[in-house]
């Protein structure tokens, strides 16, 4: 019951839709191309759907309850995302996504980012024989709209494709943000509206050669192009208790333009080995992007009754990825498997910043809030790793990776009469770290599975965290990063479990975590006549979480089928005196269950609940959330087209938030990023849909731009 539906024919292979979880070797599988929950939407959308997996209001996402996650495309990291995943993310539209692999434990094979795991988006791309494509349309609730087409072309030695897709998202959110200083006994009472516009236009072009049966040869290219203009209106009351003191409003608009670009050279090349092959991979990206802010602000000062204040920001970002990797496989007979590789990577980052504020002549230069920061990363690493089956039942993974880092930054003031010593101010750090992996698989019969594994792991700080430029743009919040911030050392133990019967599958992990030199955000000084607080980047001792997490498939019927997930997990924070931020600890849990119906053969029903119970937090703790969504699928022109209608948030309630306590500071805060939506979609596939029975063999080894490979 859980394997793909489908039929095996004489000369063709009449390919039905794949079970929603798979399990890999070492990895979580959920295709979500038929998802019906997210059509019209984003990556971001799918990935919010996906078990183990949480996005917040601003986008991020987190697995298992942490944020520091690796995400990559296609088995890599994309530069077109630049320094920001998240906008990348919330850019890249739902129906071009085959496939998400979760990774909660990746070996030392694999890139050592990130504290939780990884989280490879891997994108369609056609393989079909002879000319073939789709076209979809979706249009819903505040001016969404997407459009696409996708082309492709193969015959038996090489394989073209391309689309183009559009976008428009238009996201209208809200919020809540109330400060008490306890020194002053002061209340500030902030609320908030707001509205971001995206329009997208991605282009993806590629063709693979296949030269001969043991040689492929592939060249791809994607460009980007994305407008975003976001407009927030704040309102904030102030009062000395018990009686209100004063009022002022902010509206701020900001328009941006992204351009970028990446292109990737992979080639497979097999020996006379069975299983024995070399992987390489060069890829190149370049994300730049060019926006102006501006802001107005107006205060109510009793006795002295109104003013104004006008700001403009001028800001310039680029950015630049070199991505080459080396990835040899050589079996020994059938128990034995040896892998090595190499990989580099080189990241670049310039963010340019230049503000005006008003004054009696006008607008004039504020060099509080200006100025130009470079960043430069490298990460060069080897690996090894070896495979043996003891017995039938019985086998290990023992690996190593080697992994020296580099960090530079500057960060150039461009404040008039400084001396040059004075206007720049430098950072450096580089590292050298190994990373070993262990895992011990033992089976019970065919259908049971245990595995104990321990890995090393890191999470290295990102640019807006090591800039030590003061933000200044919000007035009672400023922001500061810090450049010596050191990058987080984790440590991660799991042991899993998986039972399959006929009908039903069930996988458990039981997981530990610690994590050293914890990144997290202090409240570092407050100023007690304005309410002035700043928020540095420090590294603050040790974070511990241990956690059961439960994931299950069961086919009711033969119509009927659910997938549930269950994570529950204890978090301990060592806290730190010299920041002021005290032990807490705490237990959450998160839910969620999806559930699909087939009315008819044509028509299926796809609905999703979840919930987000407290979780706890450096220096507070987060609200409860939960959600449902829900879609309905029709199947039309003989199955060529299919006409989709999903709601998302029904009943209106995704919003986050929490509370902080710090140096004297009480905060609660409350906010969504987007109000319940509804979308209607049409898609439809033209050309020949069969895949010769050889040539999907020869597809199913060929993975070489999704595979796990290529992390």
């Amino acid at each position: 019951m859980l394997k793909p539906t489908g039929e095996l024919l004489e000369e063709v292979v009449v390919q039905g839709a794949p079970p929603a979880m798979e399990l890999g070797i070492d990895r979580k599988i959920f295709n979500v191309a038929e998802s019906t929950l997210s059509v019209g939407g984003t990556a971001t959308d799918l990935l919010a759907n996906v078990p183990s997996l949480q996005v917040d209001m601003d986008g991020t996402v987190s697995l298992r309850g942490s944020s520091s996650v690796r995400v990559l495309i296609n088995g890599r990291e994309s530069a077109l995302a630049g320094s920001d995943v998240t906008q990348f993310l919330q850019s890249l539209p739902a129906n071009a996504v085959e496939r998400i692999e979760v990774v909660t434990n990746p070996s030392s094979k694999y890139d050592a980012e990130g504290q939780s795991g990884i989280i490879n988006i891997v994108l369609k791309k056609n393989t079909y024989l002879g000319f073939n494509g789709s076209a979809n349309f979706s249009g819903g609730s505040y001016n969404n709209y997407m459009a696409g087409v996708n082309l492709n072309f193969r015959n038996n030695s090489v394989n073209y494709y391309g689309g183009y897709t559009f976008n428009r998202r238009n996201m209208v959110g809200d919020g809540v943000n109330n400060t008490e200083l306890l020194a002053n006994n002061s209340l500030t009472n902030n609320t908030s509206e707001s509205a971001r516009l995206g329009l997208n236009h991605n282009v993806q072009l590629g063709v693979d050669y296949y030269l001969g049966e043991k040689t492929l040869i592939g060249l791809a290219g994607n460009l980007s192009f994305r407008g975003n203009e976001r407009n927030e209106d704040l309102f904030y009351n102030y009062f000395n208790h018990p009686q209100l003191s004063g009022s002022s409003s902010r509206f701020s608009r900001q328009d941006e333009d992204d351009f970028g670009y990446e292109v990737a050279l992979d080639v497979k090349q097999d020996f006379k080995h069975d299983g024995e092959e070399l992987l390489a991979n060069v890829a190149f990206g370049y994300d730049g992007e060019e926006g102006v802010n501006s802001f107005d602000q107006e205060y109510s000062v009793p006795p002295s009754g109104r003013y104004e204040r006008a700001r403009i920001n001028d800001t310039k970002e680029d950015g630049r990825n070199v991505n080459i990797q080396l990835d040899y496989v050589r079996p020994f007979g059938e128990n034995h498997k040896l892998e090595a590789g190499y990989r580099t990577i080189i990241r670049r980052s310039m963010d340019y910043q230049y503000s005006q504020s008003d004054s009696t002549q006008g607008l004039m230069p504020d060099y509080r809030v200006s100025n130009d920061f470079d960043m430069t990363s490298s990460v060069h690493a080897l690996y090894v790793n070896y495979q043996n089956k003891l017995t039938d039942k019985l086998g290990y993974q023992v690996g190593l990776r080697a992994e020296q880092a580099y960090l530079d930054t500057e960060l150039g003031l461009l404040t008039p009469g400084l001396s040059e010593d004075e206007r720049t101010i430098s950072g450096q750090l580089d590292y050298f770290r190994v990373y070993p992996s262990v895992f011990l698989t033992q089976e019970f019969g065919n259908k049971n599975q245990l595995q104990l594994s321990y890995t090393r792991r890191v999470s290295r700080p990102r640019g807006w965290q090591v800039n030590p430029f003061v933000d200044v743009s919000d007035n009672l919040n400023h922001r500061q990063g810090n450049p010596n911030l050191l990058p987080e050392d984790i440590h991660s133990f799991e042991l899993g479990y998986t039972k399959t019967w006929e009908s039903l599958l069930i996988t458990s992990s039981v997981y530990h975590r610690i994590v050293n030199d914890v990144t997290q955000p202090i409240i570092q000084e407050v100023d007690e006549n304005t309410g002035v607080t700043l928020m540095q980047w420090q590294n603050i001792s040790r974070n511990e979480s241990t956690g059961l997490e439960l994931i299950s498939r069961l086919d009711i019927s033969k119509k009927w089928d659910v997938m549930a997930n269950v994570n529950a997990y204890h978090t301990r924070f060592r806290g730190s005196e010299a920041f002021g931020v005290d032990p807490s600890k705490g237990f959450s849990w998160n839910a969620n269950a999806t559930t699909n119906y087939r009315f008819i053969p044509r028509l299926s029903l796809q609905a999703r609940f979840e919930y987000q119970a407290p979780r706890i937090m450096a220096q507070g703790k987060g609200i409860e959330n939960y959600v449902i969504d829900a879609g309905l699928k029709l199947d039309v022109l003989n199955r060529k087209g299919s006409i989709l209608f999903n709601a998302r948030d029904l009943l209106n309630q995704r919003r986050f938030g929490g509370y902080t306590h710090s140096n004297g500071v009480h905060r609660y805060f409350e906010h969504r990023w987007m109000r319940r939506t509804f979308m209607l979609s049409f898609n439809y596939r033209f050309g020949d849909q069969s895949l010769k029975r050889e040539e999907r063999k020869r597809e199913n080894t060929e993975d070489y731009g999704g595979g796990e490979q290529q992390f």
